[in-house]
């Protein structure tokens, strides 16, 4: 038997506005002749399969042509789509039922246990698939008034592993042939490699950036992770795996090779990596201005299509940085979607004592400069940066 996991397409992102749903038609053609070319039997998608919780019809379009693609190349027998943090779980859960007679199945809320833990069968042999979708803090537990942060971080903490235990007890019910047990999951995991400014927002309150990897049960043969963009497996534990975004989600990403896992299961699992092809060519370049128009001729000698982001760095002024740049590139492949100018940028900040545009902020940073602004005393700000964490982790999970 054959498992293809992956996760975190987000189809819909943008990059600085500019629309990218030909990429992802393209990569999720490239994932159904992966599909047919290995014989894949079993397609785990663990979570964040839209970007926003509203997506746009087009993005909705890809998502379902992707489903009767491979219903229509009739190799892979079963597909188990759990939400992640991005996605709404009533909108992905809507035609769940109709999805079914694809045999497609959708794990979106934590409603109902069973319906997490799945047998599936593939001509003589059955696996057992633990379908956790991203466990959100108002599913886990009650709050109660007056509770510290610490507390209310153990408290999620220990419903995530209380879940996770119930699941594989129940799939350890269901386990009558000694099946191997695949769960999944959305949420970070202590022991892999985060990066800053990856496009991953936090997913719980106060420090509960990571849960430990003792949160899932010995009887898990292999857990397929979503939410972290780069492949990679949870400490050296190769069966704790995130499989990472297939596409770049940002031009700090450009540089990493994005993958897709496969599972050969027999006696024992093997794993192997498929390399994802770069279907829109991405770049950041940093330095003074000799260093990037050289590197933007460079590019451009290519003759393909690439976007580009520009960092300029460098102890002189460049306030026509942008003109220099548009002279470059003019009737060439070569599009710079951003421009940032450092130094202009702080020499501006340093004269006009203001603040960086909103676009240059996150949600937090615009936080801190409320508090900051305010003049709110140290001792206090600890629990409010909490409060506000989760009060936005609240606004992000409405559907």
């Amino acid at each position: 038997m054959k498992i293809l996991h992956t996760s975190d397409w987000h189809i819909g992102k943008q990059l600085y506005g500019n629309k990218r749903y030909q990429e992802f038609e393209e990569f999720l053609d490239w994932i159904v002749k992966i599909i047919s070319d290995e014989e894949i039997d079993i397609l785990l998608i663990s979570g964040d399969i839209f970007d926003t919780t509203t997506p746009s019809n087009r993005a909705v379009e890809i998502y379902f042509n992707f489903l009767f693609k491979v219903a229509k190349a009739k190799v892979c027998k079963h597909i188990v789509v759990t939400a992640g943090n991005h996605d709404s779980p009533s909108f992905l859960e809507a035609p769940k039922e109709v999805l079914k007679f694809l045999n497609v199945y959708v794990v979106a809320r934590v409603d109902n246990l069973e319906e997490e833990v799945l047998k599936l069968r593939v001509d003589d042999s059955e696996v057992i698939i633990c379908a956790v979708p991203y466990l959100r803090d108002r599913d886990l537990r009650d709050s109660e008034y007056g509770e510290s942060v610490e507390t209310k971080e153990k408290k999620v903490i220990e419903a995530i592993k209380r879940h996770y235990q119930e699941v594989s007890k129940l799939a350890k019910q269901k386990q009558d042939k000694s099946q191997k047990i695949v769960a999944m999951g959305h949420m970070f995991v202590a022991g892999e490699n985060t990066k800053i400014g990856d496009g991953v927002r936090e997913l719980y309150v106060g420090s509960l950036g990571y849960v430990g990897a003792d949160i899932f049960d010995k009887n898990f043969d292999y857990v397929a992770l979503g939410h972290l963009h780069i492949p990679q497996s949870v400490g050296e534990n190769e069966y704790i795996r995130y499989s990472g975004s297939p596409l770049a989600m940002g031009f700090n990403e450009a540089k990493q090779q994005k993958s897709i896992t496969i599972l050969e299961i027999d006696k024992d699992i093997e794993i192997k990596t498929i390399n994802v092809p770069k279907f829109q060519e991405l770049e950041q370049i940093k330095g003074n201005l000799e260093k990037i128009e050289k590197r933007l001729k460079e590019l451009i000698a290519k003759d393909i299509s690439i976007w580009v982001e520009v960092v300029y760095e460098s102890s002189e002024v460049a306030g026509n940085l942008t003109d220099i740049i548009d002279k470059i590139l003019d009737g060439s492949k070569v599009e710079v979607l951003r421009v940032k100018n450092r130094t202009y940028n702080t020499r501006a900040l340093q004269k006009e004592d203001t603040t960086k545009s909103l676009e240059d902020l996150d949600i937090y940073e615009v936080f801190d400069r409320c508090l900051d602004f305010n003049e709110v005393d140290e001792s206090q700000r600890d629990e409010l940066k909490a409060l506000y964490k989760e009060m936005v982790i609240r606004v992000q999970e409405e559907s």
